[in-house]
């Protein structure tokens, strides 16, 4: 019991050690390693400021978007959300809390997308539930209301 436990403290402190030597020489730069971030489009306090911000101020509405979300959410702070599209050549999908205090609740470059996706978000009172999906280079939009009985955001 006491060779493994020091077995694995000497081991997780070598790891440790490379990845501090990696960092500090170099050649591994956090940035890199972190998913891009649209800080405009997140940090929008407006929905109509966060569609701007990815581009998407005139997505045209969509029969082939389906937003699937409880039609009243008893706690705000976990609101399942799925996505659902028969587009072709899905690109990205944006999700958006309309009246959230930061309505852009997620941003997903996609490929190889099976036309499901499912998360859950947190919403701070009703509103609508918007996705503008990116398929084949043109923008598309669908939206759902949903009911918050108390709130996630606040």
């Amino acid at each position: 019991m006491m060779n493994t436990t020091r077995r694995l403290l000497l081991r997780s402190a070598a790891s440790a050690g490379l990845i501090a030597t990696a960092i500090a020489a170099g050649m591994l730069k956090p940035g890199r390693v972190l998913a891009d971030w649209d800080s405009v489009a997140f940090s929008a306090t407006k929905a109509a400021d966060a569609l701007a911000a990815i581009g998407a101020s005139s997505a045209a509405s969509s029969r082939d978007i389906v937003v699937k979300a409880p039609d009243i959410a008893e706690n705000g702070a976990v609101v399942p959300v799925e996505v659902v599209t028969t587009l072709p050549d899905v690109e990205s999908i944006a999700i958006l809390g309309e009246k959230n205090p930061f309505p852009l609740v997620a941003l997903y470059t996609l490929s190889d997308f099976d036309g499901f996706l499912s998360t859950r978000i947190k919403m701070g009172q009703t509103a609508n539930v918007r996705a503008v999906v990116k398929a084949g280079g043109k923008l598309y939009t669908a939206t759902k209301e949903v009911k918050v009985s108390v709130g996630g955001c606040g």
